[in-house]
């Protein structure tokens, strides 16, 4: 009897084991089941959203253009940075001619002025004595003059003497000297000499600007003594302003005169700005060890100041690569991507289908930008020509309204 009741258990035993089993392997086809639709479903809803579809209304509103991905002359470039400077002859320092006071400035830091301008006027008694001097020693010439004449005609006539002739003549000559001294002095002033003769004295003295251009530095105030040579202004013409750039020695065989730079500046990063190449420096600087090349800007909008530090690309010879125009592609994070585009037919409606293809994006030119495919692309597969930002963002419209 107790041998039967074992037997008993153990049979019940097994067959719960087994019925246990069974289950399981039942319940991990159903999990494997599930998943396999989850997974399926899923890789279908991510090739849905990374397609973006238009009708044809659509396609034209929105003025798209598909073509072929095409080649295009893309120029290689030579990196430079450096600073901006302006050519000597575009800035001045204005000096005083004399020794005198400053009675009155007319300008101050920024002031934009034209040449001739009256920047400041000088005053002093030494001002008035020059004037004086010049008045007095001019009479006397206009003496000395007629009577150097009268000596020669008496000397010609062999009836005066040889020495009365020679003195005079030194005397009027040494005086014609002195008189041409005061003249150039008070012309470097800007004073009227006819005026002076006819006895109108100038009080003070204008100093006016060189050149057109603006004031840099104003160094003097009212009632200040100011030495002869005395810097009092800077004034500086940014019109024609000039990049100063270094390239390194590997790189000097590739730019020449006449090259086009493409450059940014720290103020205006988005703005990319033009210069060409017009000098390139015969000598190293050894450290680092690179040479000096000039670029002239045309800075029409006055948007750039000397000292300004730049970033340039200098454009060298082009090579034909896959490109697009700018609009043609987009950003997104740190990737770039164009769009495939393919024209269909839904029931006899036209619409078209693109698809993003991620790319690394090369060199900029003149409004292209170079594309390096990471995989080919299929034969005759047409590709967005612009619109790519609108296309990225209805993209990204889509997979937000289906995760929902």
């Amino acid at each position: 009897m107790k041998t039967n009741i074992k037997t008993y258990i153990l049979l019940l035993a097994a067959g719960l084991f087994l019925a246990a089993c069974g289950n399981s392997g039942h319940n991990e086809e159903g999990h494997e089941h599930e998943k396999g639709e989850e997974s399926e479903h899923h890789e279908h809803g991510e090739g849905h959203e990374e397609e973006v579809h238009f009708s044809e209304q659509q396609f034209q509103s929105l003025a798209m253009k598909v073509d072929t991905l095409p080649f295009h002359n893309i120029s290689s470039y030579v990196e430079a940075n450096g600073q901006l400077e302006v050519p000597p002859q575009n800035e001045a320092a204005v000096t005083a001619i004399i020794g005198a006071n400053i009675t009155s400035i007319k300008v101050i830091e920024g002031d934009k002025v034209s040449k001739g301008q009256v920047l400041t006027y000088l005053s002093h008694p030494d001002l008035i004595k020059l004037q004086t001097d010049y008045v007095n020693s001019w009479n006397q010439l206009q003496y000395l003059e007629k009577e150097y004449q009268r000596q020669k005609k008496l000397y010609e006539e062999k009836v005066g003497s040889g020495k009365e002739f020679q003195k005079t003549q030194a005397d009027y000559q040494s005086m014609k000297g002195t008189v041409k001294g005061y003249e150039a002095q008070l012309k470097l002033m800007g004073l009227n000499l006819d005026k002076m003769l006819k006895g109108e004295l100038y009080e003070q003295v204008p100093v006016v600007s060189p050149l057109d251009g603006h004031i840099r530095l104003v160094e003097v105030k009212i009632g200040q003594y100011v030495q002869p040579q005395t810097e009092m202004f800077e004034i500086v013409n940014i019109d024609h302003i000039h990049a100063d750039l270094m390239v390194f020695e590997k790189d000097m065989h590739k730019v020449k005169e006449g090259q086009k730079v493409r450059f940014s500046i720290e103020s205006l990063p988005e703005k990319e700005l033009e210069a060409t190449i017009y000098a390139v420096g015969k000598s190293f600087e050894q450290d680092p060890k690179a040479i000096h090349l000039h670029a002239e800007i045309e800075n029409k909008e006055g948007l750039l100041i000397p000292g300004m530090y730049v970033r340039g690309r200098i454009m060298t010879d082009g090579v034909q690569s896959y490109a697009l125009p700018e609009a043609g592609v987009v950003r997104e994070g740190d990737k770039y991507f164009i769009f495939t585009a393919k024209k269909e037919n839904d029931n006899g409606e036209t619409e078209w289908a693109f698809e993003p293809v991620e790319v690394i994006a090369g060199t900029k030119d003149d409004g292209w930008i170079e594309v390096k495919l990471l995989k080919p692309l299929p034969k005759e597969i047409k590709v967005a020509w612009n619109n790519a930002y609108y296309l990225m963002a209805e993209m990204k419209k889509g997979e937000a309204e289906h995760s929902h």
